[in-house]
Parts: structure tokens; sequence; C-alpha cells
């Protein structure tokens, strides 16, 4: 049997001014390295690295307890 899982990315990072963002619980969080934040630029549009090469769809091979 074939089992289907949605991912979902965890960590992102701003392609234009280095920003870089993890998945907390409920929201994106900017990252602290040696505690400075590493916010990027203030007027930036971000532009994440997650695009279309992510794929969010994993496929597993999951063995039936029937089986």
């Amino acid at each position: 049997m074939s089992d289907v899982r949605l991912r979902k990315p965890t960590e992102r990072t701003c392609e234009r001014c280095g920003r870089q963002e993890q998945w907390s619980a409920d929201s994106w969080r900017v990252v602290e390295e040696d505690g400075e934040r590493l916010v990027g630029s203030l007027y930036c549009i971000h532009e994440w690295d997650i695009d279309g090469s992510f794929l969010p769809f994993e496929e597993s091979d999951v063995l039936s307890a029937d089986a």
C-alpha cells in the first residue's frame, strides 16, 4: 500500500537579502545566530528559496498490518 504524505518547508532563506526564518509551531520566526537575528534588509521584497523544485507530496510504501 502506498501512503502519500504532505511535506511542509521548515526553513527558508531570502535569495536577495539573506534573511533566514524557521517554522515554529504557528508562524515563521527569524533565525538567531550567536545572539544576532538574521533579519536581512528591512525594505527587501523577500524572494524565498522555496520554489517549483520543492515537492510537497512524498510517497512512501507502507506495509499493511493485514498483509
